[in-house]
């Protein structure tokens, strides 16, 4: 039986990376969205793509500073955010894919920094307390795959809502005046989420299967 296009399409969306490299993504919905449908008809690496995002959002930056309108940062943001997650929905096969995870985290965090920083001290402080959870989060995408062999649990994508769904709460708060007391309440929110559940992982987990790299091996062999 035959699927239809808008279901498919959906199901695409909302399927778990396959690879290490998606993994390292941490894309959202909104991400996966693009990339299921803008994202198959657009033949070129994923690299170029998330560049296209990251060059209009830095260039916005460096002229606006922190004197920009929330409108300003609201099309910036959402600029980063469509070519970025168009780059999701093509083959990270390429030589130069490995770069992506750490663009992604670039954007982000810069992001959520100038955001911080068009409101005003206390919002900086804010946007540097939700990156500390962020990083975090991505962290542990890394080694707990390295280390347990499994990615962290699925209800944490969801609840993560991913770097692009991160950002445009965060925007949407700017737009309503909610910032910086929204800045602290997922900072504090994400960050009790994240580590619980990763300490609730490792106590679960058998120090025996622990697996070690190759290049992590005792330097001295």
């Amino acid at each position: 039986m035959s699927t239809a296009p808008g279901i498919a399409t959906a199901e695409s969306a909302a399927r778990r990376p396959t690879t290490q490299l998606e993994l390292y993504r941490d894309d959202g919905p909104a991400a996966r969205l693009l990339g299921a449908t803008a994202g198959r008809r657009i033949a070129l690496t994923p690299l170029p793509l998330a560049l296209i995002g990251a060059a209009g959002l830095f260039a916005v930056v460096a002229v606006e500073g922190g004197g920009a309108s929330d409108g300003t940062v609201a099309a910036a943001v959402a600029w980063f955010v469509l070519w970025a997650g168009v780059s999701s929905g093509r083959p990270h096969s390429d030589r130069f894919a490995w770069a992506l995870p750490a663009l992604l985290r670039l954007g982000e965090y810069g992001s959520l920094i100038w955001i911080g920083a068009t409101i005003g001290e206390s919002a900086s402080a804010g946007a540097l307390a939700l990156a500390a959870a962020l990083a975090f989060r991505h962290y542990d995408l890394v080694y707990r795959s390295r280390f347990q062999g499994r990615p962290p649990a699925a209800w944490l994508d969801v609840a993560a809502g991913g770097w692009d769904g991160r950002l445009i709460v965060v925007t949407l708060l700017l737009v309503a005046g909610a910032l910086p007391a929204g800045l602290f309440v997922l900072a504090g929110v994400l960050g009790v989420v994240f580590v619980s559940e990763c300490v609730a992982s490792w106590a679960r987990h058998s120090v025996g299967a622990v697996s070690i790299y190759e290049d992590e091996e005792d330097e001295g062999d």
